[in-house]
């Protein structure tokens, strides 16, 4: 028998998270309470934002029911196990989607899994090759939930960088926000030694730490922390224009493409146009236009549209539908 209100709570929530109803009954009987007490916790957590549903009848049921709201969610050890892992795969290669928030999440996680659970991560990661990589370097995932925490509660962090030319520096900033392009993550950051804005590309940071010490935000030089990494890469690197048009509206396509490629435009209710510039390979950006289930069409750079058109002929010919000369 559960005497202990807290803990009575918690395992009849965990007991609800399952979907599906449950009879009063038989929830009495899981906790060793009566039906009466039952629904006095029912009312609690009713009342801690969790939108429980009842139904009538000569048991009565009870059901948890999408809210206007998240509440906490209560996890057995493969469920934390299982999250934690899918959460590391998709930080560690910057897989497209897997933004702040779920380094954020992750962060969370981690900070209350107890030791035998964080073995159990570690383990399970160290023996898995996720498919999803892509081309981008990889990042440990602790690197990112220190960032992310240091993000979240505004506090000064430290680390040690090597730039792209091999010069190592030792770093003292203010976080701003953690960007992922698809194929890295970056940092944007206020760097207290050069009194200037900057980005970092996290899988070139090592050591990372919040020192503790707090700071209000400054206001970033863009409306963004996507459109102040896309004019920082525009200036480091050689960038190229490009021009493309998509056969699909412009919804379609704007929630299938990363914020820093830019905004679609509509041309008919039935396709769009997309102008950007790139610092990319040319060949990665075909591919990731290819991944858009959609026809579209290259119009520049001309070196885009060979490589497009090149290829699709290599994969036609990989379909057995086309003949190498």
């Amino acid at each position: 028998m559960t005497t202990d209100t807290p803990a009575r709570l918690l395992q009849l929530l965990s007991l609800l998270q399952t979907p599906r109803e449950w009879p009063g009954g038989e929830l009495a009987d899981r906790l060793g309470v009566s039906r009466r007490t039952v629904r006095r916790d029912i009312d609690r957590l009713r009342e801690l934002g969790y939108p429980v549903q009842a139904t009538k009848g000569a048991d009565g049921g009870y059901r948890l029911v999408a809210g206007k709201a998240m509440p906490p969610l209560v996890l057995d050890d493969e469920e934390a196990v299982a999250i934690a892992v899918g959460l590391r795969a998709g930080a560690g290669h910057a897989v497209e989607g897997v933004d702040e928030a779920s380094v954020r999440a992750l962060a969370k996680l981690e900070q209350v899994l107890p030791s035998r659970l964080r073995h159990r991560v570690a383990t399970l990661q160290a023996a898995t090759t996720p498919l999803t990589s892509g081309d981008g370097a990889t990042v440990a995932p602790g690197t990112l939930t220190v960032m992310a925490s240091a993000v979240a509660g505004q506090e000064r962090l430290r680390f040690a960088y090597r730039s792209g030319d091999g010069t190592d520096s030792r770093r003292h900033c203010e976080p701003y926000r953690l960007v992922s392009t698809g194929l890295r993550w970056y940092l944007v950051a206020y760097d207290l030694d050069r009194a200037d804005w900057r980005t970092f590309r996290v899988d070139r940071v090592t050591e990372p730490f919040a020192t503790g010490a707090r700071f209000a935000p400054r206001e970033l030089p863009t409306g963004s922390a996507e459109e102040y990494l896309r004019q920082s890469m525009y200036h480091q690197q050689e960038t190229y224009e490009f021009d493309v048009t998509f056969a699909a509206p412009v919804e379609f396509i704007a929630a299938r493409l990363p914020r820093w490629f830019g905004a679609p435009e509509p041309i008919d209710e039935h396709s769009c146009r997309l102008r950007g510039s790139s610092g990319g390979s040319m060949e990665w950006l075909a591919v990731r236009l290819a991944h858009i289930e959609c026809e579209f069409t290259a119009h520049e750079p001309p070196e885009l549209v060979r490589y497009v058109r090149e290829l699709g002929a290599r994969l036609t010919r990989a379909a057995g539908g086309g003949r190498r000369d």
